[in-house]
C-alpha cells in the first residue's frame, strides 16, 4: 500500500509539481493553483500525493462541499470533490491513482468528480458511477460520483 500525504503549499512542492506538466497534462497542471494561493512557506493545501523516494509521483485534490450546497446525494450531505487526479507516465497502472481514491474513500463521504476524456474504465473499477444529467446544475460536465453505504442519487 501507497502512503498518501497531505501535500504542502511551497516551493518545493512548486518545483515537483512541474514535472507533472512536463508530461504534456498541462490541464490538470496545479501549478497555476499553487502559485495564486501561496501565503507563507509550508500552508496547508487541499493537495495529497504519494512519494516514490523523494519524486511526487502521484497527487490529487480534495475539496469538502458543505451540506447546503449538496445536489447530487440523498441524504443531502457534506461531500468531497475530487479533482486534478493524476500520475506521471511512468508510474501510471501501478496502483497509485487506486491508492489516492481509496484514501478520498476513507472519508466516508460521498465523492464527486469530473473525468478526464478516456479515463471513464478507471472510474468504473473504482466504483464510481454516472449521474443524471442536469443541464443547469452540471453546466456541460459529465460528473462521476461515489456513493458510501446509505447514500444514494438526489433525484429532482
Amino acid at each position: 500500500m501507497y502512503k498518501v500525504e497531505k501535500l504542502k503549499v511551497n516551493y518545493k512542492t512548486l518545483e515537483e509539481f512541474k514535472k507533472f506538466r512536463e508530461y504534456g497534462l498541462q490541464e490538470l497542471s496545479m501549478f497555476e493553483d499553487l502559485e495564486a494561493n501561496i501565503i507563507e512557506d509550508d500552508s496547508v493545501s487541499p493537495f495529497y500525493g504519494i512519494y516514490f523516494g523523494d519524486k511526487l509521483v502521484a497527487r490529487m485534490s480534495l475539496y469538502q462541499v458543505e451540506k447546503k450546497f449538496d445536489r447530487y446525494f440523498d441524504p443531502a450531505q457534506d461531500y468531497l470533490e475530487l479533482w486534478k487526479l493524476e500520475v506521471i507516465a511512468d508510474y501510471q497502472n501501478k496502483g497509485y491513482g487506486k491508492a489516492l481514491v481509496e484514501y478520498a474513500k476513507s472519508f466516508g463521504l460521498p465523492i464527486k468528480t469530473n473525468p478526464r476524456v478516456k479515463s471513464k474504465d478507471f472510474w468504473d473499477k473504482m466504483g464510481f458511477s454516472s449521474v443524471a444529467y442536469e443541464m443547469e446544475r452540471d453546466r456541460g460536465e459529465n460528473p462521476l460520483v461515489w456513493y458510501p453505504d446509505g447514500v444514494k442519487e438526489q433525484l429532482h
